[in-house]
C-alpha cells in the first residue's frame, strides 16, 4: 500500500500498530479472515500533496456554483405566537419553496443560540478523539449510529471528503435515562455524559421545530394544519454531525455528492464556512450561512406525501482549501408502520403506484446506505 492512500483495512488487534506507523499499516483481517471495512485517516489526507485517486470526482459532478439560491427567509415568530397572518404569510412561503427545489430557511426558530453553539463545540470534542477511539464506534454497514470515516464502509470510489458522528433519536423516548444520552456514555464513556445531554436537548429543540414545519407543510398544501403534524409527532429521527476537513485539493473533490434525501424533513445548521449547495433552475447555487438560521429542506419520502407536487431537490457540500466546515443535521422519519393519507389520495400504497419513484415508509425505517447528508 503506498504512502498517498487513504483508506486503511484495521482490525482491534492491529491498532497499537497504526498508532507508530500511520503511513503504511499493513492489510489487516479479521479472525474468520474477511477484510474489515476500510476507514478514513483524516489528519493524514490533510499531510498529502496529492488527493488520493478514491476521492477525486467526475469533473461533471464539480461543476461550480455560479450564484446563490434565493431561498425563502421565514420568520416563525409570528407563527410560534399564534398570529393567523404571519402563519399564512409563512405557510405561503413554504409552498413557494416546495413547488420551486424544496429549501428555505427559518429564524425565531425558538432554539437557543446557545443550545446551538454547545452543538457545534462538541463536534469538535468527538473528531478530534484518538483514532483508535473514534474507530471502535464506527458505524456497521445498515447501521444508523456511529463513527464513518469518508462513508468508506459503504463505497470504494467517489469518496466523500468528510468525517460523520450518527445516533438515533426517538421522540416518544420518556425512559429514565434519555436514549441519546445513554448512547454517548454507552460508546464514548462516562465523560461523554454532558455530549449526550447536549445533543438529546438540541434533538428535542429540532423535534419541536420540524412539527411546526409540518404545520405549515399541512397547511401550504391545503389540509387540515395537524395532517402531518399527528402523522409524525412520534416518530423517528436520525441525528448526524459532519466534519470536513479542510483540502489543498478541493477543486477535485467533495465533501456530500449529489443526492437527495431520502427522509421526510431535513432540518440544519451550518457553520460560517459554507458548503451546501442545491441544483435548481439548471445549476448549482450556493445556500448562504446565516448563524441564527436553520435550514430545512423536503426529502423523497414527503414528496410521495405530498403526491409529487413538492420537490426533493438534489444538494451537495463543496469542501474549502484553508478551512474546517462543520455542520449539524437533523433527519425526520415517521412512526414506524403507520399510513399518511395524502391530499386527493386515500393510502399512501396507492400514492406509491400512482407516483412513479417513490415508496412506503419503512417500518423499520430508513436504510442509512441511502442517508448521504
Amino acid at each position: 500500500m503506498s504512502c498517498d492512500t487513504a483508506l486503511i483495512n484495521i482490525s482491534p488487534n492491529g491498532l497499537n500498530f497504526f498508532k507508530s506507523s500511520p503511513l503504511s499499516p499493513p492489510p489487516f483481517q479479521r479472525k474468520d479472515g474477511t477484510d474489515q471495512a476500510p476507514v478514513l485517516y483524516s489528519s493524514f489526507l490533510q499531510k498529502q500533496a496529492n488527493l488520493p485517486t478514491e476521492f477525486i470526482w467526475p469533473v461533471g459532478d464539480l461543476v461550480h456554483n455560479q450564484d446563490e439560491l434565493k431561498e425563502p427567509l421565514i420568520d416563525l415568530d409570528g407563527v410560534l405566537k399564534g398570529d393567523e397572518l404571519a402563519t399564512a404569510d409563512a405557510a405561503e412561503l413554504v409552498r413557494t419553496a416546495c413547488l420551486s427545489h424544496g429549501f428555505f430557511q427559518v429564524t425565531n426558530h425558538g432554539v437557543d443560540s446557545g443550545l446551538i453553539r454547545a452543538a457545534h463545540e462538541e463536534i469538535d470534542k468527538i473528531f478530534k478523539l484518538p483514532l483508535d477511539k473514534k474507530l471502535s464506534t464506527r458505524r456497521n454497514p445498515g447501521d444508523v449510529s456511529g463513527y464513518s470515516g469518508a462513508h468508506a464502509h459503504r463505497y470504494s470510489s467517489k469518496l466523500p471528503w468528510k468525517e460523520t458522528f450518527s445516533f438515533g433519536y426517538h421522540g416518544d423516548d420518556h425512559g429514565s435515562e434519555p436514549l441519546v444520552v445513554d448512547y454517548f456514555k454507552s460508546v464514548l464513556g462516562e465523560n461523554f455524559e454532558h455530549t449526550g445531554w447536549v445533543y438529546q436537548r438540541y434533538c428535542e429543540a429540532m423535534k419541536k421545530v420540524s412539527l411546526v414545519i409540518f404545520e405549515l407543510l399541512g397547511i401550504s398544501l391545503g389540509v387540515d394544519r395537524l395532517h402531518y403534524r399527528k402523522f409524525f409527532e412520534d416518530g423517528s429521527s436520525i441525528m448526524r454531525c459532519n466534519n470536513y476537513p479542510p483540502c489543498s485539493n478541493s477543486s477535485l473533490t467533495l465533501g456530500t455528492g449529489p443526492h437527495c434525501d431520502p427522509t421526510s424533513l431535513t432540518i440544519l445548521h451550518q457553520d460560517q464556512v459554507g458548503g451546501l449547495e442545491v441544483f435548481a433552475n439548471n445549476k448549482w447555487q450556493a445556500i448562504r450561512p446565516r448563524p441564527d438560521a436553520l435550514v430545512v429542506n423536503i426529502g423523497d419520502t414527503f414528496t410521495a406525501l405530498s403526491n409529487g407536487r413538492y420537490k426533493s431537490c438534489l444538494h451537495r457540500a463543496v469542501v474549502n482549501r484553508e478551512r474546517e466546515r462543520k455542520s449539524l443535521v437533523f433527519f425526520r422519519e415517521s412512526k414506524g408502520g403507520e399510513g399518511c393519507q395524502a391530499p386527493t389520495r386515500s393510502r399512501l400504497q396507492r400514492r406509491a403506484k400512482e407516483v412513479p419513484g417513490f415508496y412506503m415508509v419503512r417500518s423499520d425505517g430508513v436504510h442509512a446506505k441511502t442517508l448521504q447528508s
